[in-house]
């Protein structure tokens, strides 16, 4: 019976919404009549009805968010619905639903490496990418987007700051041009909201960053500098994996006709993210909360 659950919820729907003949579709979906009955008339157990609460909150949580996979689903059922049940059971209920994540991206980053390099840093991270507190490691990159007036294509970038320990975005600057102007603010953003801080500050070699004045304003600010290696993009992997997620989750399912809305999108996320995007390489926190159970346990 359980093996032809699918087809006899689907017998079901029809003939309800549709009012088809029960015979018909029994046979249709090459299952008997009688055995459609006896699964329709059957009582329940206290597990399958668990399941099916389970299941609309699944289908909830899926419409507001098709990025989510199983695993963030579980965690968002236990943190913010009290549902503490395995992966294995969420796995099993997103197939009968027919529910994925949507598929992921690769990311061409934007970062124009330099031809006439003023500054290069030895790759002082070398892909440690774990940090004892928060301000120790700080990872940075620029990313591009796109939007469109008609036929017109128009284009945004971004510039983040990524701390290692507790993965939050630091600061960050959009602007329509990938410029020194764009990395300096955000440097100096991220000096002003932390003015204790003086992490290895890690970067790929694109020419805001081997800049002899970006150089001198990281001296200034006591920060000691590093560099990827040459095409060696897994160097600043995290930086590229959060450009990786921030694209899947809001960015690659749409088209934005408008600078706004774009702009309003990255904004919002870079909020969710910091504030509500539980990570369990954090502990099922999210950013700021692992940052602030650091703060509160120094």
């Amino acid at each position: 019976m359980v093996r032809h659950e699918s087809i006899y919820q689907a017998v079901k729907e029809e003939h309800e919404e549709h009012n088809y003949p029960v015979r018909a579709l029994c046979k249709l979906g090459s299952v008997s009549r009688a055995a459609y009955y006896k699964w329709l008339n059957r009582k329940m157990s206290e597990h399958e009805q668990e399941n099916q609460r389970i299941a609309i909150l699944i289908e909830k949580i899926h419409n507001e968010s098709p990025d989510k996979g199983y695993r963030r689903i579980r965690d968002e059922l236990e943190r913010y619905h009290g549902i503490d049940v395995n992966d294995k059971r969420i796995l099993r209920i997103c197939r009968k639903l027919g529910i994925k994540s949507t598929i992921k991206y690769a990311n061409n980053g934007c970062t124009r490496q330099a031809v006439n390099p003023q500054y290069i840093a030895e790759n002082i991270l070398n892909r440690e990418f774990k940090a004892e507190a928060p301000n120790q490691k700080w990872l940075t990159d620029v990313t591009e987007f796109q939007y469109y007036i008609g036929t017109e294509k128009h284009k945004v970038y971004l510039s983040a700051i990524l701390d290692l320990f507790d993965r939050r975005i630091v600061a960050y600057c959009i602007g329509n041009s990938n410029n020194n102007s764009l990395v300096f603010d955000t440097l100096d953003d991220a000096v002003m909201k932390n003015p204790d801080a003086h992490p290895l500050f890690h970067s790929d070699r694109g020419f805001q960053y081997t800049n002899r004045i970006f150089h001198a304003k990281l001296e200034d600010a006591g920060m000691t500098q590093s560099m990827s290696r040459v095409a060696k993009c897994i160097d600043n992997g995290p930086m590229e994996g959060f450009w990786g997620i921030l694209k899947r989750e809001r960015y690659y399912s749409r088209r934005f006709t408008d600078r706004e809305s774009l702009v309003t999108m990255i904004e919002e996320y870079i909020y969710y993210y910091n504030n509500k995007r539980l990570q369990r390489n954090l502990g099922v926190l999210t950013p700021m909360e692992k940052h602030e159970i650091y703060l509160q346990a120094a």
